[in-house]
């Protein structure tokens, strides 16, 4: 059995407070290293590259954080390019815009600037993103797909960045009621959790699969391992799928979770050092 998690993420619901506490990009400028902090925003998911970029870029300063360098990697070509390789491996953060995830797979997908993030990741650099730059943290990714009842053909789901493994994330996640598309994907693997991340809200993932919950609203943790019963297999596209059990745990800001060990942690004192 994988790892889930083999370095630091902040995974984050998307519609970060941006004008008040900013407590989930206070946050990341923390883990990344405060006043010496070097953050690297790539705007590889956006169609507005510089007006979004420059929206963090001034943000992160504001929160004292050391370097603030945009990277906008538009096609793979960039993404091959040494020196902009180069330029990241000083990063002691990365961060994902929102946008369109396939984006951000598609242009970086087996490039050498892939394969310098994960080597970044695994070198204990924290990786954070926001909506679509969620959705792309893990092995796979949801693409599209309607809330309300779960049916089969609920979701459409693609290879993402496999910084987490064995996860699905979904962001937006009450404000746009996504609930039944989360069931629908971890129906098609149990051993799968589902992970759905309400706006202003985040997930700081250390690497000893722990999480603790960071924002204002909720997470919800979807739990599909001791089903025994399902129809996913055999039902048609717009029929309504059969899982039963499922366990649901929903968490707001401070609790943590053991991804490992599928529980809540009520006691947070060892979660980031417990193994």
């Amino acid at each position: 059995m994988n790892d889930y998690v083999v370095g630091r993420l902040l995974i984050i619901g998307g519609a970060e407070d941006k004008k008040g506490e900013c407590k989930i990009l206070k946050r990341f400028v923390q883990e990344a290293g405060g006043k010496k902090s070097r953050i690297m925003i790539l705007t590889a998911a956006t169609e507005e590259p510089q007006q979004v970029g420059d929206e963090y870029k001034n943000l992160f300063y504001d929160f004292e954080a050391g370097e603030v360098e945009i990277l906008d990697i538009g096609e793979r070509v960039s993404a091959n390019c040494k020196d902009l390789c180069e330029r990241m491996e000083r990063a002691t953060g990365i961060f994902f815009t929102g946008g369109d995830q396939l984006r951000i797979t598609g242009i970086l997908g087996g490039t050498r600037l892939g394969r310098t993030l994960h080597q970044l990741y695994e070198r204990g650099v924290i990786i954070a993103g926001t909506s679509a730059g969620a959705s792309v943290m893990s092995d796979t990714m949801i693409i599209g797909g309607e809330g309300g009842t779960p049916k089969k053909d609920a979701l459409a789901m693609a290879p993402g960045l496999g910084l987490l493994n064995s996860v699905v994330v979904d962001q937006h996640f009450a404000q746009r009621g996504r609930i039944g598309r989360l069931l629908t994907a971890v129906a098609q693997n149990p051993y799968v959790l589902g992970i759905g991340i309400d706006e202003d809200t985040s997930i700081l993932v250390y690497a000893n699969g722990n999480f603790t919950v960071v924002g204002s609203q909720t997470v919800t943790v979807v739990d599909a391992s001791s089903t025994i019963a399902t129809n996913v297999s055999e039902i048609s596209p717009g029929q309504s799928l059969l899982l039963t059990p499922v366990q649901i745990h929903v968490l707001p800001d401070g609790y943590c979770f053991d991804l490992k060990r599928r529980i809540t942690k009520m006691d947070t004192a060892e979660v980031r050092t417990s193994l």
